[in-house]
């Protein structure tokens, strides 16, 4: 009961932390159309402002599971990622953090290449992934897709995105011990100055 108790103190005491650093953090960059996406990265600038001590913050931007009208869904939806992603990085700048700030963005599953019935595509395998920030050495890793040479319907995946885990973790967060995490060894990339 008392490992319980602590717990439940820690948990009330570390929200309210984060409450107040939401509620007075004041910015004037603009990270486009307001949807939960920029909201939760005003969120996130906040708490990093706020010099709290958390390393990863997990966001999620919902709508990609386009099976239908995937053309005009995931442009718009791609034009939010775009400016949230903006913004949150010229806030991370103007709050003096650039250095000590690197985003992932990734998808749990990636789209066939053929389209559906009904304007969109159906759950793939191969998907892209992004890395960004002032750390980060810019590029295209990896072989782009072929769109023709398919396996059963999806692209053929070029770059194991646990590379890209293991990098994160040895590369950006100082843990090295990556294959306990992983259950296996992935050659990390060279994706940060």
């Amino acid at each position: 009961l008392d490992f319980v108790n602590t717990v439940a103190r820690t948990a009330t005491v570390g929200a309210g932390k984060v409450r107040n650093a939401c509620a007075e953090y004041r910015t004037l960059v603009d990270y486009g159309s307001d949807n939960n996406l920029t909201l939760d990265l005003k969120k996130t600038a906040a708490m990093i402002a706020a010099g709290l001590p958390t390393r990863v913050f997990y966001l999620n931007q919902g709508g990609f599971d386009t099976h239908a009208a995937q053309a005009e869904t995931q442009q718009l939806l791609l034009i939010y990622l775009a400016d949230a992603l903006h913004g949150f990085m010229k806030d991370i700048k103007r709050i003096g953090r650039a250095d000590d700030v690197v985003v992932m963005v990734f998808t749990e599953f990636g789209r066939r290449v053929r389209e559906n019935a009904s304007n969109g595509t159906d759950h793939g395998t191969a998907a892209p992934m992004f890395v960004l920030g002032k750390p980060v050495k810019g590029g295209f890793y990896g072989t782009a897709p072929s769109l023709t040479d398919l396996d059963d319907g999806n692209l053929k995946m070029t770059t194991d995105f646990r590379s890209v885990y293991a990098t994160m973790l040895s590369g950006w967060m100082g843990f090295e011990d990556t294959p306990s995490v992983l259950r296996g060894k992935f050659p990390a990339l060279p994706l940060f100055v």
